[in-house]
């Protein structure tokens, strides 16, 4: 599977996300053939630059005059009366209507008479478009993002000056790991922030990846303190499945009975969490206690960390990101003299007996756990050969 990955050491705008796709390889005249079929008026540039000795893409957009706002359901069916592709058309509604709902929420109107302003303009219906287009060119099937860096100090708007991140930004990001370093100018824009909030699949670390090619967007401004550029990386998946930032809940608790503590690891495998683990230690004052650990999806974190501060005595709970790599793995079933069990194989050849299904045969047979598992494995690697 082909994968992008973006990185937003300095921000994500559209401009920035279609001129790094471009320069990683996208035709340039197909992109272009296509994001002419909007029939917005609009004019496009393509042209090679640097930003702080990097060499990279800017794209540019020369709006028609007399530029009007649009409604969302205005653009909508822009988008499907263009020729795009099925794909790109389908992501570019998806990135709007997010940011639509977005947009009524910051002004609390219905979505239906939010006028888009500088989104609904000619270059933002390019770049959002444009970006979806892009991707498609490419083969791209799955996007993944870094952590963001959004600026800092302020931003002009149609509304006023506003703090960085600005409103739409902030909500669209919600969730999404975000840091401020560098100039304190806005490095993140709404548009940027649609695009990767509503296609990123994950947002962390570089997913593992043999990399096929790299390019480099260009932001308006030469920053002196960074190159103002967003890097994308498109590569093909490898064998680690899952290689993804997960977070990881402790607390050590000296005051829970053990009933209490094996209900609050059950309770917390059944909301969710990755796994759960208890361990003894020793705690202040030579009292003995017990490390509570949990490892989960980031966005499980604030739900499992309730349920700890709920279920169990403690009155705090510490927060750790961690990263994790799970290699690529199938499941077969095999026949044993009890009944079918599922087994785990992963691609480097490792492979177990699914506990449940040798649990629930044992129980209704009376046989011995330990022969079922010996069984199921004796009858995978016989099935293997």
């Amino acid at each position: 599977m082909k994968i992008c990955y973006f990185d937003a050491f300095s921000g994500i705008s559209g401009d920035m996300t279609v001129g790094a796709l471009l320069d990683a390889g996208a035709d340039a005249e197909a992109f272009l053939a296509s994001l002419r079929s909007l029939a917005t008026g609009a004019a496009y540039e393509i042209e090679r630059t640097r930003r702080r000795g990097i060499a990279a893409t800017k794209f540019r957009v020369k709006p028609p005059e007399g530029e009007r706002h649009r409604h969302l359901s205005h653009i909508l069916r822009l988008i499907d009366s263009a020729g795009l592709p099925a794909r790109a058309a389908k992501n570019a509604k998806a990135i709007f209507e997010r940011l639509g709902a977005v947009e009524a929420a910051v002004h609390g109107v219905p979505v239906e008479k939010v006028h888009f302003h500088e989104v609904g303009a000619a270059d933002s219906i390019a770049d959002i478009a444009g970006a979806c287009i892009a991707l498609e060119l490419l083969g791209v099937e799955e996007v993944y993002c870094s952590a963001i860096n959004v600026g800092g100090g302020t931003v002009a708007t149609e509304h006023g000056v506003l703090p960085v991140p600005a409103p739409a930004t902030a909500r669209l990001l919600e969730g999404k790991p975000v840091y401020s370093s560098g100039p304190q100018k806005e490095l993140t824009t709404p548009t940027g922030a649609a695009i990767v909030a509503t296609l990123a699949r994950r947002f962390g670390p570089l997913p593992p990846m043999r990399l096929i090619a790299s390019g480099y967007g260009a932001g308006d401004a030469d920053f002196p303190e960074q190159a103002n550029v967003l890097r994308v990386l498109i590569g093909e998946t490898t064998g680690a499945e899952e290689a993804v930032t997960v977070a990881i809940l402790e607390a050590n608790i000296d005051d829970s009975t053990p009933e209490v503590l094996g209900y609050a690891m059950e309770r917390l495998l059944e909301a969710g969490a990755l796994d759960v683990s208890l361990s003894p230690l020793v705690m202040k004052k030579n009292r003995p206690g017990t490390l509570l650990r949990v490892i989960a999806r980031p966005e499980d974190r604030e739900a499992l960390a309730e349920l700890i501060l709920r279920e169990t005595s403690t009155f705090g709970v510490r927060f750790l990101a961690a990263e994790r790599r799970v290699a690529t793995r199938s499941t077969v079933e095999v026949e044993t003299s009890a009944g079918k069990v599922r087994v785990k194989v992963s691609d480097r050849g490792q492979f177990a007996p699914e506990y449940e299904d040798c649990r629930r045969l044992a129980l209704a047979t009376g046989t011995p756990l330990r022969e079922i598992l010996a069984e199921a494995a004796c009858a995978y690697l016989k099935d293997s050969r």
